[in-house]
């Protein structure tokens, strides 16, 4: 175990404390990195040297770089959208369909919205950001409603498809510890990946009867009543000059403005996994047959989300200068126009990062994992594997990183003790997902309160009472299905 012990897992902790009371989100993350480098450092100053030279090196990874352009760029293709008519359109399109008149209406447009796009979380969250924001302010939904509802259909849903992004991923860790059908293994977790289909359903119970509790149900009241979609001092990750923009004075509303791009994008995400895939396979001199799924599990999925929403911006200014919407200097005045916008959306991502490397400095993961094994027995091991999940992806933001930790521990152990290796794996799985979709650190969890435009702290409180719920209830479902394979 880690020489560090439990102060590796100080600085995750504290920053989302501190978030949870300040509401200051950069800040916070900030106090975190700072004290996980002093804890490393022995000494606050080379701590805070090292803390801000870990925000450079940031960048020094592709994949941290693109992920943070395709959030700024974001920004463009909503301004783009807006300007162009395409969102008005849509949403006189939607009315015109009786969708959207009504707040049950417009929740289940998000719910649906969000279940049919699977290739990639934050694809998932950015479409149903553009989709149902337009709809929901209209019947005066509060935007913590909205993200809550879109944050609930992206990891969820994409760890439940494993033909995506997420899937190839887990195949490949699979794949590294000698399972002999990674694909196969997936598909009979999906029926045991409790905590994944528990916050679905909630989603959608929620959707249908508007159930609010605790936080939610005021600023739900706050809405109805009062109007604001967001409370009095909130901020917002989405600019007002970017969600209140007006079309473009003198041009006529269409949908396509908006649909086209939005299309082009979730095309491009699968078509920039495989080109990416392939490219990697036949430049490597692995022996790995060129299959779809060895395709896709090699693929670059920063790329592919950075190239998606560039193909997308491309095909907006396309067809607005086809159109005579707009000209070259307007686009690109709205190109830079919604990519400032988010900008602090892209900070609070670059220290999200940080804090990730931080974390994987400290060993504060494997130290989790090698103090949670110590209790990994029998009937218990899904609920345990489960319960580690969880704190290890809420603590450091990520999902991913969290099945790269456990997927080790929870094969081997679950062949060892007889515990049942595919409620293993989902448990692992749904521990993940419970943290990335609720974690104040996780990429996917900022991405939704952008794309709605709610103010981040609010989306995170508002929502972890319906995600501990549902967790409490997979950990009482992995418990007695551990009991059941033990028997």
């Amino acid at each position: 175990m880690t020489e560090l012990g439990w102060w590796t897992v100080v600085p995750p902790l504290l920053a989302i404390a501190c978030a949870l009371i300040t509401r200051q989100v950069i800040l916070s993350l900030f106090m975190g990195i700072w004290v996980g480098w002093t804890i490393l450092a022995r000494n606050p100053l080379t701590g805070l040297a090292d803390a801000l030279q870990s925000l450079i090196d940031v960048f020094a990874d592709g994949y941290n770089t693109k992920v943070i352009l395709f959030s700024a760029l974001v920004g463009s293709l909503i301004t783009l959208t807006q300007r162009s008519g395409g969102v008005a359109g849509f949403v006189r399109w939607m009315q015109s369909l009786n969708l959207g008149k009504t707040h049950r209406s417009a929740s289940l447009v998000a719910f649906f919205t969000g279940t049919a796009v699977f290739v990639e979380s934050s694809i998932t969250c950015l479409v149903v950001g553009s989709v149902a924001r337009p709809l929901s302010d209209k019947v005066k939904m509060a935007r913590e409603k909205l993200a809550y509802i879109c944050d609930s259909t992206s990891a969820p849903i994409c760890i439940l498809i494993p033909l995506n992004a997420w899937g190839a991923y887990i195949m490949g860790l699979l794949r590294t510890e000698d399972v002999e059908n990674p694909l196969l293994l997936l598909f009979e977790s999906i029926p045991l990946n409790f905590y994944a289909l528990i916050a679905l359903g909630v989603t959608f119970g929620v959707a249908v009867t508007n159930f609010n509790v605790g936080g939610m149900k005021k600023a739900e009241k706050r809405a109805r009543e009062e109007g604001k979609l967001l409370r009095d001092d909130a901020i917002p990750m989405m600019s007002t000059e970017i969600t209140a923009l007006e079309p473009k004075p003198g041009i006529t509303d269409n949908k396509w403005n908006m649909l086209i791009p939005i299309f082009t994008m979730i095309v491009m995400m699968p078509a920039g996994l495989y080109i990416t895939g392939r490219s990697s396979i036949l430049a490597s001199e692995s022996e790995m047959n060129i299959t779809f799924f060895n395709i896709m599990s090699e693929g670059s999925g920063s790329t592919a989300v950075y190239w998606a929403v560039l193909a997308a911006i491309a095909v907006a200014a396309v067809m607005y200068l086809v159109q005579r919407i707009m000209n070259l200097h307007e686009i690109f005045e709205m190109i830079l126009k919604g990519a400032g916008g988010l900008m602090p959306m892209a900070i609070i991502m670059m220290l999200a990062f940080a804090l990730g490397a931080t974390c994987k400095a400290l060993g504060t993961g494997d130290f989790v994992a090698e103090f949670g094994s110590q209790f990994l027995k029998g009937a218990f091991v899904p609920g345990v594997l489960f319960l580690l999940a969880c704190f290890i992806a809420f603590s450091t933001g990520t999902s991913w990183g969290t099945f790269a930790i456990m997927i080790p521990i929870g094969v081997p152990l679950a062949e060892g003790t007889g515990a049942g290796l595919a409620v293993a794996i989902a448990a692992i799985l749904g521990g993940g997902v419970f943290g990335d979709h609720c974690s104040p650190i996780s990429d996917t969890t900022v991405v939704s309160s952008m794309a709605t435009a709610c103010d981040h702290i609010d989306h995170v409180k508002t929502q972890l009472p319906y995600a501990l719920a549902c967790a409490a209830v997979a950990l009482v479902l992995y418990l007695i299905a551990g009991a059941v394979v033990a028997a």
